[in-house]
């Protein structure tokens, strides 16, 4: 499962900026696409505009919460399965591995002085390294931008610097990280596996060896003695495979990513010797002395959903339901408001009193259409826009207006003379019946 899915996730990630959706004329017909430009963010048929980043803020905590969720039931699974710099040094080590051949092969390579045989596979390695490299920052670049736009450019060298430079950084990082650094980075650099110990419990579903089931460990010879040894035939397997290089008969160590590699390496070694699996398997603290007793353990499920993955799991459908709703009902248009603070108010040579509003009409439908404003107070406010005949404007297609908006309270209103007055401004779409409302205050001379 570990390889189908990284084939999965390495295919969304290259093949995700070729992809079309059709939006109409007037906006780009990538379906995945961070249009920081424009900023605007497109994702097949959603559109999300800068006032409306709190879906990107609950995505994130949705994304954190699902982190905390997996760590708690199943361990490092998304350091094992999913991290970036597992899945590409997994990529680069199946690169590694068809290029120089086996682990003992690679071994024997290692220590063999350079030669023209051990120059050309390094090289080959190396260049096929970094044509990956060189992929995995180009397909970054192309999430902000139009992908067959801006790989003409590339190719033609009119591209803008910033993306040669983008792709450049990537490259290096890529190369360096997944082919020479690797498990170093998850050791020494990456926070998370000091984080995790707040996540994890005893009902933590963790790779673990059997210790007693498997030791004493030797080699299954036939000789007086043998038949005292344990499962374990001490070949090394499990360690041999382990991307971090530790040894899991060791017990539970920080540098374990939970990637499952020993427990197939140690399985298929069984197989061999007619041993039964599971010398080395997924399993609790709390099923520890279950099976050393020889008792069954707790059903998986029973480690999966307890009190704080359904708390975490809760959290997350709350969260991404609200999205979900808050996604559907959201009008076609909406505004922003900010008063003018420099001066808070003006007074005007009949004695009247002036606030100044910047209001930004945004029209999130694919044709222009003409906006009305108008502002509900309990007081006797009127409203005037700058640069426009009369109480309506035109907003283009997909786009962001400022108006600027003067409302004035006549001399020795209420509103003149008082402090503070509530109002509230609305925006009608004279097409139809879309609207939007945002309330603010209209500052007066105060007493």
């Amino acid at each position: 499962m570990k390889w189908w899915l990284m084939a999965v996730m390495l295919g969304i990630y290259y093949i995700m900026p070729w992809i079309r959706w059709d939006r109409g004329p007037s906006l780009p017909d990538q379906a995945v696409l961070l249009d920081l430009a424009n900023r605007r963010f497109f994702m097949l048929w959603i559109e999300i505009w800068p006032h409306e980043f709190y879906f990107v803020a609950g995505l994130l905590v949705m994304a954190g919460l699902g982190l905390f969720l997996f760590t708690s039931a199943l361990g490092r699974v998304w350091c094992g399965y999913a991290c970036p710099q597992t899945v590409w040094t997994d990529l680069f080590i199946l690169v590694e591995r068809w290029v120089e051949g086996d682990r003992n092969n690679r071994l024997r390579l290692y220590r063999q002085k350079w030669d023209l045989k051990k120059l050309r596979l390094r090289m080959t390695k190396w260049v096929l390294w970094l044509l990956i490299a060189i992929a995995t920052g180009g397909a970054w670049v192309f999430y902000f931008t139009d992908a067959p736009t801006l790989l003409r450019g590339l190719v033609t060298g009119s591209a803008n610097p910033v993306a040669y430079m983008t792709i450049g950084i990537l490259a290096a990082t890529t190369f360096f990280f997944g082919g020479f650094a690797r498990e170093q980075i998850c050791i020494y650099a990456c926070p998370w596996p000091r984080i995790q110990a707040a996540m994890m419990d005893e009902d933590t579903l963790t790779i673990g060896y059997r210790d007693w089931r498997g030791e004493p460990r030797g080699k299954h010879r036939k000789a007086d003695g043998a038949e005292k040894l344990g499962d374990c035939i001490d070949c090394m397997a499990c360690v041999n495979v382990c991307p971090m290089g530790i040894d899991i008969r060791d017990g539970q160590q920080l540098a374990c990513i939970t990637c499952g590699l020993c427990i197939d390496a140690c399985d298929e070694m069984m197989d061999k010797i007619g041993k039964p699996r599971g010398l080395i398997g997924y399993m609790a603290l709390t099923d520890e002395p279950l099976e050393r007793a020889g008792a069954h353990p707790k059903n998986v499920w029973k480690h999966v959903f307890r009190v704080r993955t359904l708390l975490y799991t809760v959290l997350w459908g709350g969260i991404g339901t609200g999205l979900v709703v808050a996604l559907f009902m959201r009008a076609p248009i909406s505004m922003t408001v900010a008063p003018v603070r420099n001066p808070i108010y003006v007074t005007l040579s009949d004695g009247a009193i002036r606030n100044t509003y910047d209001i930004r009409l945004h029209n999130q439908q694919h044709d222009a259409r003409p906006f009305k404003l108008s502002l509900t107070s309990a007081a006797d406010l009127k409203i005037s826009l700058e640069g426009a005949d009369g109480d309506t404007v035109t907003v283009p297609a997909d786009e962001t207006k400022l108006q600027r908006v003067y409302v004035t309270a006549a001399p020795n209103s209420p509103a003149a003379i008082s402090e503070r007055t509530p109002l509230h401004f609305w925006v009608e779409d004279t097409t139809n019946t879309d609207r939007a409302e945002q309330g603010t205050i209209f500052f007066g001379k105060g007493k």
